[in-house]
């Protein structure tokens, strides 16, 4: 038995993603950048391992509010299309398409001479 609350375990899967609603985007901005700056395998597969464990548990919470609910289909689209596109990939799009667009005006200020 843990603690007084040994029935409701499952609600240990809100702690993460609570912290990722409050940080996610953020870290995600960032590991955008990260991908921006450094070629290669590492920032990519650390923008894929890190996001994986909040929204996992946030996943399997759904799934298990939702699963008996005839309106099953529509919230998990609209769990996908927030939680996982807004709060997690929009992000990083932006982070990383930001770095690349001031990357690519700063090389073409300097081969103009402007810069």
């Amino acid at each position: 038995m843990i603690g007084c609350c040994s029935q409701d375990g499952w609600q240990l899967l809100l702690y993460p993603a609570l912290l990722w609603v409050l940080f996610g985007p953020l870290i995600m901005l960032g590991m955008g950048v990260w991908c921006a700056r450094i070629p290669g395998r590492a920032p990519r597969l650390w923008s894929v391992l890190l996001p994986l464990a909040p929204v996992v548990s946030s996943s399997t919470l759904m799934v298990m509010t939702v699963r008996d609910q005839p309106t099953c289909t529509e919230d998990l689209l609209v769990y996908f299309a927030v939680y996982v596109l807004g709060i997690t990939a929009l992000p990083w799009l932006l982070g990383y398409g930001t770095t690349r667009a001031t990357d690519a005006l700063r090389t073409r200020r300097k081969a103009s001479g402007r810069g």
